[in-house]
């Protein structure tokens, strides 16, 4: 029975694909046909795919995006990451106990090797997300050949993701459109280019001295001799160590976004969340439009890092954040059970007697991305023509990786010879949508408005976006400066139109209108709403918020907007107090806080912290190596196994170095790990080729 399905959602299109059926341990279930493995395991309420080899700890998903290797099954009698291989009709699944089998030995002519094919092209782009596909876009349209490779079975990369109005400029990077109908707009356009190839499901797998570029090109090993070489593979999540953190049911952001917004399915139902950077802010507000409750949200610094609207929605429908608080430990007996949160001190130790103990199922781990660039270093060392954009250069907004990649573009096109400039306003552009939000404001409640029908713009960080001003008919709404990253601020004449509403990437903007009823002493608020249809119906009376949050009164649902040009949000019109108009932002969704509950009065120890989640090494074993005086990556490699697993290396890595730096080593007298292709899992059986073709 297939319990977890999301049916309904405010943003998102119910997926109708034809239904298949699988075995899991013997057990038939439901799927839909072409989902991954580990969407079809969740959408059943399988959460715990097998058990760790080496001490049995219990698995669990953890990247969804093939960096790791948590969620290993075997499937029809291999080895697979759930994350990235299809399900099938008539699958036999079943989880990994142990070593798994080798399946039988029936590959014909196996004792024949026939040589890769051999594919030129006069650039190759590794990635096919937002700066992959503009860099592609904008070199096809010269002219230029280009082979583009992902792994994933769809272009867009992270784009596909994202629910939500991007912020940024109208003109240069589609501002005001949401994430997935960015990535079908980009989408169209490479398939329109006769000079773009796409390689779907074609990880790359290495880079060689002599120039060529491994790809698993639809399940056979292929070698790629390009001219110039772009790597635009985006970011990994950073992995955060700490008690229990090895536990299914604590993963990443990125992994709950996949599940929730591209497979729709409802991965949780009480869900806790890491980091207050945008991934945090935004994967918070994601949960919530699946109908997950969001038992809060922690952040160390002193203040959460995103956009101040993205933290400011969640406020004001309910979330508790905290700010100076981090993850203690978590609990439960083979899966995530409890979470304890902590205050810390300005040196990020935890303050005692300041723990709260939750019971969830869910803990989302947003911390922040590094950039997949292993393939740049390599290319760089082996001195081929290499360039990257995107995540894979400099971790930042989709928006900036969008005009990134026409940059990167054009900087090939003039090393190619072709006539053709960067104009310099293209840089102030993009070092604008690279930057961390600039200065704060007070926000001013805009009592001196004489007019009876008005907009309350309540954007006072200055970030990169400016849909609003376009959006207005009436060129009421302005940007106080030429800058994107300046404020917006209404002057002249407002409609009532909700053109501004409808479009903020933030939902940072309400229309007031005096003239409702002004005999009964009430006003029209006209909000932003994002959420399912059942959550508000006409005559509903709901507690209304503020700027930050806090509790206005109450407001009387009276109409609810929809159109296709609001784009699928809607606009709730409320009856409130005359004297309250100017302050609801929005309505509170749900009350959110929960019951703190008893923890296990347990003694935490290093030996409890999993730092390498594919050999299973814990941060005191790694910490006796370095004290002992160990400070090569490779003799640690040699010795306790780390990075040796499935993942490479990828997750632990930044782990270690931070050990490292915590034992007080300095870092220019440490040997870094030797990374050798292949650099992603490969079978062997991909090697096999039926003919060799030089094309």
């Amino acid at each position: 029975m297939e319990i977890n399905r999301i049916i309904k959602h405010p943003i998102l299109p119910a997926i109708e694909r034809e239904s298949i059926c699988f075995k899991y341990n013997n057990h038939i279930f439901k799927a839909k046909k072409d989902e991954m493995i580990s969407t079809a395991l969740f959408a059943n309420g399988i959460k715990k795919f097998g058990k760790h080899p080496k001490d049995g700890a219990e698995q669990g998903i953890f990247c969804a995006n093939g960096q790791c290797a948590q969620c290993l099954v075997v499937a029809n009698g291999k080895t697979v990451k759930a994350c990235i291989s299809k399900i099938e009709d008539g699958m036999k699944v079943f989880p990994i106990e142990g070593i798994p089998q080798l399946p039988e030995d029936n590959i014909p002519n196996k004792n024949v090797f026939i040589p890769p094919k051999k594919y030129k092209t006069e650039v190759f782009i590794m990635g096919g997300g937002p700066a992959g596909l503009s860099a592609a876009i904008e070199l096809a349209s010269s002219g230029i050949k280009v082979i583009i490779a992902d792994d994933k079975y769809i272009l867009g990369g992270k784009l596909g993701l994202q629910t939500h109005n991007f912020f940024g400029s109208v003109k240069d990077c589609y501002a005001g459109i949401r994430g997935i109908d960015i990535a079908t707009i980009l989408t169209e356009k490479i398939n329109q280019h006769k000079n773009i190839t796409v390689w779907l499901n074609s990880p790359v797998v290495g880079l060689f001295s002599d120039k060529k570029i491994g790809v698993v090109k639809d399940g056979k090993y292929v070698l790629v001799q390009p001219e110039y070489f772009l790597v635009a593979a985006g970011a990994r999540e950073k992995v955060l160590a700490f008690p229990g953190s090895d536990l299914p049911g604590v993963y990443g952001a990125g992994a709950f976004q996949t599940l929730v917004n591209r497979d729709l399915i409802k991965a949780a139902d009480k869900l806790f969340i890491v980091g207050g950077g945008n991934v945090g802010l935004i994967a918070a507000y994601h949960a919530l439009q699946a109908g997950i409750d969001v038992l809060g949200l922690v952040e160390a610094m002193p203040q959460c890092g995103g956009y101040k609207v993205h933290l400011d929605k969640l406020k004001r429908l309910g979330v508790p954040i905290w700010t100076k608080h981090t993850v203690l430990k978590t609990e439960g007996k083979g899966k995530l059970e409890k979470v304890t949160i902590v205050k810390v001190d300005k040196n990020f130790k935890p303050i005692q007697n300041t723990e709260m103990t939750f019971e969830l199922d869910t803990l989302l781990i947003a911390t922040g991305l590094s950039p997949i660039n292993e393939m740049t270093q390599k290319a760089e060392k082996f001195g081929m023509k290499i360039y990257s954009a995107g995540d894979a250069d400099t971790i930042a907004e989709a928006s900036a990786a969008l005009f990134g990649g026409k940059i990167t573009a054009r900087k090939i096109l003039i090393d190619m010879k072709h006539e053709t400039v960067i104009p310099k306003e293209w840089y102030n552009t993009a070092e604008i949508l690279q930057s961390r939000p600039g200065k704060t404001v007070p926000f001013i409640d805009p009592l001196n408005i004489k007019d009876n029908i008005y907009p309350v713009i309540r954007c006072i960080q200055e970030i990169p976006c400016n849909p609003c001003v376009d959006a207005c008919k009436k060129k009421s709404i302005s940007l106080k400066s030429d800058s994107i990253m300046s404020l917006p601020e209404f002057h002249g004449q407002c409609t009532g139109c909700g053109k501004c509403v409808a479009i903020c990437p933030g939902l940072a903007i309400t229309i007031v209108n005096k003239k409702y009823d002004q005999k009964k002493n009430k006003a029209l608020v006209i909000i932003p709403w994002e959420f399912s249809e059942d959550s508000l119906k006409i005559g509903d009376i709901k507690t209304t918020t503020g700027f930050e949050g806090q509790k206005i009164g109450k407001g009387k649902v009276i109409k609810i907007q929809k159109a296709k040009w609001l784009d699928r949000r809607k606009l709730v019109h409320l009856e409130v107090p005359y004297d309250k108009a100017d302050l609801i932002a929005s309505i509170k969704i749900k009350d959110f806080k929960e019951k703190t509950v008893n923890s296990v009065a347990d003694k935490l120890t290093n030996e409890n912290i999993i730092i390498c989640r594919c050999e299973r090494v814990n941060k005191k074993l790694i910490e006796n190596k370095i004290k002992a005086g160990c400070t090569d990556f490779n003799a640690l490699k040699a010795e306790l196994r780390i990075g040796m697993g499935a993942c490479g290396g990828k997750n632990c890595s930044e782990l270690i170095w931070k050990i490292f730096q915590e034992c007080s080593i300095e870092q220019s007298t440490i040997q870094p790990n030797t990374y050798r292709p292949l650099e992603f899992e490969v079978p062997l059986y991909s090697f096999l080729n039926e003919e060799d073709n030089e094309k």
